[in-house]
C-alpha cells in the first residue's frame, strides 16, 4: 500500500563564531541558527528532517571542543526535541556523544515524533584524524533503527567509502537510508541507492548539494546554490525488478491495477521501480499475485545458477 513519507533535508551548519566567546553564547548562537533554518521547512510538513554531520556545533574552534561540549550538554537536543514534539516529525542529527566508557563517537541520533529517541548509530569508519585530533572512537553497534514509518538504516561522512559498511546496510534490508556528511561521496550516492534497494537522503555541508536519491540511483531533490533546503515526498512502498521474464507479468499487473501500481523506467538499467500508489495493496502484494521476482532474489538465483553449473564456491557478496 502507498506509504509516502515527507523528508526534508539541507546543506547548512552553524557558522563558526568569535574565538574565546563564552561556551553558552556559542550554544545559543547554535540553537538560533537552526531555529531560523527550521523554519524553512516546517510548513511543508515533513515526517522527517536530516540534518548535516555534527550539526549541534559551531564550525572549527576545535581546541575550545570540550568547553562547548560542556556547555552543550542535552540543550541543542533538548530544542529539536521541542520541535519534533511540536510539529510532530522525525528529526535525525549527528553529534558528538560521550559513550558509558567515557569516549567520545561521531552519532546519529534519530528523535520520534514525540521528541523522544527511536535511536542511535555510531560512526563505524572514523577518520584517521578524527580519532586522533578529537578522540573519536570507532563504532560497532548496529546501523538500523526501527521508526513508525519503517527501518532506518544511518552512515556517516568517511563510511561511504567503505564496500563493507554499504554491504552491511544492504544486509539490513532498509526501507530508507540516511546519510549525515562534511563529503558528498559523488557517485557513491546513488550507488548506496541502487545496492540497497532503498531510497537514499543526504544532508551535507554547506556548498555541497543534499540531495534525495531514489532506488534507481537517480535524484528526486536536491539543494541549490539559491536554496539551502529542499522537502520532497517519496513512496516507501516499493522495490526494483529486473524485465527479465517480469516484463509480460508487470504489463499484466498495470492492465489490472492502472494507475495504483507507479513504474519508472530510468533507462539502460535493465531494472525498474514499481510501487503501489494503492491504500490496501502493498507491492509485495502485486508481486507474489503476478510472481513477479525482486532484482535481489533474481540476482541471488542467477548466483546459485552459476555456482551450480560451474562448480565453484559461491562469493559472499550482497544483491540490491
Amino acid at each position: 500500500m502507498s506509504r509516502p513519507l515527507t523528508i526534508s533535508t539541507f546543506s547548512t551548519v552553524p557558522p563558526a563564531f568569535a574565538a574565546g566567546t563564552f561556551p553558552g553564547a556559542a550554544v545559543d548562537h547554535v540553537i538560533a541558527h537552526w531555529r531560523a533554518q527550521l523554519r524553512k521547512v516546517l510548513a511543508d510538513g515533513p515526517d522527517l528532517i536530516l540534518l548535516p554531520e555534527i550539526a549541534d556545533q559551531p564550525t572549527g574552534h576545535h581546541d575550545e571542543l570540550d568547553g562547548y561540549l560542556a556547555a552543550r550538554g542535552t540543550r541543542v537536543r533538548d530544542f529539536f526535541a521541542e520541535i519534533a514534539r511540536e510539529y510532530r516529525c522525525h528529526i535525525a542529527y549527528t553529534s558528538l556523544q560521550q559513550d558509558e566508557q567515557g569516549g567520545r563517537r561521531n552519532t546519529m541520533l534519530i528523535l520520534d515524533r514525540e521528541g523522544r529517541l527511536s535511536g542511535s548509530y555510531d560512526k563505524r569508519h572514523v577518520v584517521i584524524d578524527e580519532y586522533e585530533d578529537t578522540a573519536v572512537q570507532y563504532g560497532t553497534g548496529d546501523v538500523v533503527v526501527e521508526c513508525d514509518f519503517g527501518r532506518v538504516a544511518c552512515a556517516i561522512c568517511f563510511d561511504i567509502y567503505f564496500d563493507e559498511a554499504r554491504t552491511r546496510v544492504a544486509e539490513s534490508r532498509p526501507d530508507l537510508v540516511l546519510f549525515s556528511s562534511m563529503v558528498h561521496g559523488g557517485l557513491l550516492q546513488s550507488h548506496w541507492a541502487y545496492s540497497c534497494n532503498a531510497h537514499f537522503v543526504a544532508a551535507l555541508h554547506i556548498m555541497r548539494p543534499s540531495a534525495i536519491v531514489a532506488p534507481t540511483g537517480e535524484i528526486l531533490a536536491t539543494t541549490t546554490n539559491y536554496f539551502d533546503y529542499v522537502t520532497a515526498t517519496i513512496n516507501l512502498d516499493c522495490g526494483l525488478f529486473h524485465l527479465d521474464h517480469n516484463r509480460p507479468r508487470i504489463e499484466a499487473a498495470r492492465a489490472k491495477y492502472g494507475d495504483e501500481l507507479g513504474l519508472h523506467d530510468p533507462g539502460y538499467l535493465g531494472a525498474v521501480l514499481l510501487s503501489s500508489e494503492a491504500k490496501g495493496r502493498s507491492i509485495d502484494d502485486i508481486a507474489r499475485e503476478f510472481d513477479l521476482e525482486p532484482l535481489s532474489a533474481y540476482l541471488d538465483r542467477s548466483r546459485a545458477h552459476r555456482h551450480t553449473h560451474a562448480g565453484e564456491e559461491p562469493e559472499e557478496l550482497t544483491s540490491c
